[in-house]
């Protein structure tokens, strides 16, 4: 159970920037650069957490074996170029060609805690996963967040087919444990990727030429999943009679930028094969916070308290030719009081200490923790691409040298220590919570001198 908040020790509100991306890919590989995707050259972003879905990654035999054995060639390439900015992969789950990636920043993994991944398939009735959802839930600073990446079916007259296994999949992401809510009672819902909705009576003519002109409003009341600006900056659906219940529930930020598909590859150019395909709005990132409800019948119900998230961006990277899609993303600012404000384990290197030179490590656990056998302490280098990324890891258990009033000590072997000047962390992995509870500070170990090796070999041997 977590712990309560002490009101008088209450913490303060903090602010995590989120950027989504969405990208319908085409089987292509990475292309060299995606620092317009991940915004990496926009220095007022100070991002904390990256979600990345995309749709369509090469699904073919090798390619699925391969990625099996090995990572696949998009998370490879997020992970390097994440990973030296202090960003970790936290979670991922991959369901035929469509992936969900999460990475955060490393001083906040001791309060994300990955409850449960799911794959929804939806294609051939409900068999082949070519369509569907993905999902990671987790716990975020306490609360209950849900993300979701998803490929609907395509075409035209297929409207309320993708309705359905809008419903379908939602409704199917619910978790069997009598402590976590049903996924509509979970603080905040992000869900995006390709949902296929098109651009309804509009004629092809009338609908470039309203791109050409940038008059994406003229447009926006034919999309058949399209929120306009209203009255007071609230969103209101363009056809609400197409649209059901639940997906009237989730917001979407307007839509300022040309539709994403359908592009010949290679180009900037809308489809010129004989099909001709009507450009149109696939691509979309939808969010929903929880409401609580209010005193009075006629009082309408209010995001969760302390709890908010307000978008920052909402914008297509045209310059991305690799496939028919063009990639989407949004930022979030999340304001939040951390209802875990602080991590469940402590740790301090102490150095290479012990007459064996040993590196002792202190764990300091709060009182509402517990340990198992199977946890384990992980050393690694500043830069680190994911939880498996460790130079060393030591069980605390079997490693622990003394213990008591609420201070452990564990040592890591010499021979497990690099002698380098390279910075590095220490993690605590709790088998119990299956993530990380607890993050060190960084630090560099000092590599024994001449001097110190030369006084332990003149040493009388016992």
């Amino acid at each position: 159970m977590m712990a309560a908040v002490n009101p008088q020790t209450e913490p303060r509100s903090r602010t995590l920037s989120i950027h989504v991306v969405t990208w319908n890919v085409a089987s292509a590989a990475p292309p060299p650069d995606l620092s317009d995707l991940l915004q990496l050259n926009n220095l007022n972003l100070n991002l904390d957490v990256y979600v990345i879905g995309l749709q369509e990654m090469n699904c073919g035999i090798v390619s699925l074996l391969s990625d099996t054995a090995f990572e696949d060639p998009w998370s490879s390439f997020f992970m390097d170029v994440l990973s030296p900015l202090s960003f970790v992969k936290v979670s991922s789950v991959r369901m035929q060609g469509l992936l969900l990636l999460i990475f955060a920043k490393y001083e906040h993994l001791p309060f994300i805690q990955i409850l449960s991944t799911k794959s929804t398939p939806t294609g051939l009735l409900g068999y082949w996963g070519n369509k569907g959802g993905v999902n990671i839930f987790l716990k975020l600073y306490g609360y209950y967040v849900s993300i979701i990446n998803c490929h609907l079916p395509p075409h035209m007259a297929n409207n309320d087919q993708r309705l359905e296994h809008f419903d379908r999949i939602l409704e199917t992401q619910n978790f069997e444990a009598q402590d976590i809510p049903n996924i509509l009672d979970h603080d905040l819902i992000l869900w995006f990727g390709d949902m296929n909705f098109r651009i309804e009576d509009f004629g092809l003519h009338f609908v470039r030429e309203s791109i050409k002109n940038q008059c994406y409003s003229d447009l926006w009341e034919k999309d058949q999943d399209c929120w306009q600006r209203g009255p007071c900056l609230s969103l209101q659906l363009g056809i609400a009679k197409r649209h059901d219940p639940l997906l009237r529930e989730f917001q979407e930020g307007p839509l300022l930028f040309p539709p994403t598909y359908k592009f010949d590859k290679n180009s900037n150019n809308y489809d010129t094969s004989e099909k001709k395909r009507k450009p149109a709005w696939t691509d979309r990132i939808l969010w929903r916070l929880k409401r609580q409800p209010q005193l009075g019948l006629h009082t309408p119900a209010l995001p969760a308290p302390h709890f908010a998230l307000s978008l920052r961006s909402y914008i297509s990277h045209m310059t991305y030719s690799i496939s028919d899609h063009k990639p989407v993303t949004s930022t979030f600012d999340l304001e939040l009081k951390p209802l875990v404000s602080s991590p469940r384990v402590t740790l301090l290197p102490e150095g290479r200490r012990t007459e064996e030179t040993d590196m002792l490590i202190s764990c300091s656990p709060t009182a509402d923790f517990l340990s198992s056998p199977w946890d384990w302490i992980g050393l690694y280098k500043v830069g680190l691409r994911h939880i498996n990324d460790y130079v060393s890891y030591v069980w605390v258990r079997d490693n622990q040298v003394s213990f008591g009033d609420g201070l452990n000590q564990v040592y890591i072997d010499v021979s497990a220590i690099p002698a380098t000047e390279d910075e590095f962390l220490l993690f605590y992995y709790s088998n119990s919570r299956q993530s990380v509870v607890g993050v060190s500070k960084p630090f560099k170990i000092r590599p024994r001198s001449l001097e110190e090796d030369l006084l332990d070999e003149a040493q009388p041997q016992m």
